[in-house]
């Protein structure tokens, strides 16, 4: 087993929850006629993975058939999509419970799997690596996915082709055989592993400080919907180019993943997640200079090129520093913070909107800066304490 199975196994899911978010407002009008069901619809199936991060990551980390669980998460998945994509005849509180049970196993397949990825790609570099690309993939190819299947067919449809892929991705996980990441499970209660996990991620400089800085970067990510929404309107009087600006951040995204995947950085991890965020904060403060219809387009396309390379790194220190017994917490609760924080840069983005479009783009890229200049706090030379070297 290799990068192609890891890869098969692990994009499918993040690719249907890419494109969920997307089907659910065009089903909840396309079956319902209100959009507003269709936006809590999708708040239903994100909001759980951010209560249940540590939650997984401690059966992950105690489990000794993790691979089980990560299949069933994507089989509960694939099953509560195939649920919401009847939204009409089914209730939408059933469709709603059936995607909060969706949302609560998000993270088995998002850091979960991410915390077992080394067990099959045993460079460390290439390894996160590929998995910074399996997420851009599922960012990029889902939500297109979701719009030709919809053109082409109905929203209907394009829910059951992400039940389709979560579906897949669960069934791919099986001869990925994983293994617990643990030599021997500890006698500690569930409860007592949470609270070391917790711990460790507080109090371990190096993990703390990576773990802050990634939260801050996705704080500023999150709000990017709605500044080039309100850039374009600012600059050209209605919205249109909004979603140009956002997807040529996550085509921007992708080719720096496709490249990283191909030639991975041997500086310092630290520096390279640094570095990383640094730019993108860069690039996305120029994009608020007004040089022509496309110069934003252009710039935030360019600043989504440092995301992947600094995501791997990002990664590898997660795992570099963390304990086996520990590790898949760590990796659950990492993602689940950076969620929540997206989540709170797009609501508060919509609340500062009125500041005007430029300011609230560039206090996107300053937070973006900020989070880069936070590795500066880096423990200098701090040892890898995964006992894999």
């Amino acid at each position: 087993m290799g990068v192609g199975s890891y890869l098969t196994a692990a994009t499918p899911p993040r690719l249907a929850v890419g494109g969920i978010t997307v089907a659910l407002p065009v089903l909840a009008v396309e079956r319902l006629g209100d959009v507003a069901v269709g936006g809590l619809l999708a708040a239903a199936a994100l909001g759980p993975s951010i209560v249940s991060a540590p939650i997984a990551g401690a059966l992950l980390d105690r489990s000794r058939r993790p691979g089980t669980l990560v299949a069933g998460a994507g089989l509960a998945t694939a099953l509560a999509f195939t649920v919401a994509a009847f939204l009409g005849p089914v209730p939408v509180w059933v469709v709603a419970l059936a995607l909060v049970l969706a949302g609560a196993t998000t993270p088995f397949v998002f850091g979960g799997l991410s915390s077992f990825v080394t067990e099959k790609i045993p460079d460390e570099r290439r390894a996160y690596a590929m998995d910074a690309l399996a997420y851009n993939l599922g960012a990029v190819i889902g939500p297109a996915a979701v719009a030709a299947a919809t053109a082409l067919g109905s929203a209907r449809a394009a829910t059951l082709l992400m039940a389709a892929f979560a579906l897949l991705g669960a069934l791919a996980t099986v001869p990925l055989r994983l293994s617990p990441l643990a030599g021997r499970h500890e006698a500690a209660s569930f409860l007592g592993t949470i609270a070391a996990g917790f711990r460790h991620i507080a109090t371990h400089r190096p993990l703390a400080v990576i773990t802050a800085s990634g939260t801050l970067s996705q704080f500023g990510a999150g709000g990017l919907t709605i500044a080039a929404v309100a850039l374009s309107i600012s600059r050209t009087g209605d919205a249109g180019q909004g979603p140009v600006i956002v997807t040529a951040f996550a085509v921007g995204g992708l080719l720096g993943a496709l490249w990283n995947s191909r030639y991975q950085s041997h500086r310092a991890p630290e520096w390279v997640m640094g570095a990383g965020f640094a730019a993108t904060g860069v690039l996305t403060v120029l994009a608020v200079l007004d040089l022509g219809p496309w110069w934003a387009a252009a710039a935030i396309g360019a600043s989504g090129l440092f995301t992947a390379s600094s995501s791997a790194a990002m990664l590898l220190i997660r795992k570099q520093q963390s304990p086996p017994a520990l590790r898949s917490q760590v990796f659950t609760v990492g993602a689940g913070l950076r969620a929540a924080a997206a989540a709170a840069g797009a609501a508060v983005a919509g609340l500062a909107a009125g500041v005007g479009a430029e300011v609230l783009l560039a206090a996107i890229g300053v937070t973006w800066i900020a989070s880069g200049v936070m590795l500066i706090a880096y423990p200098t030379g701090a040892p890898p304490i995964d006992g894999d070297g």
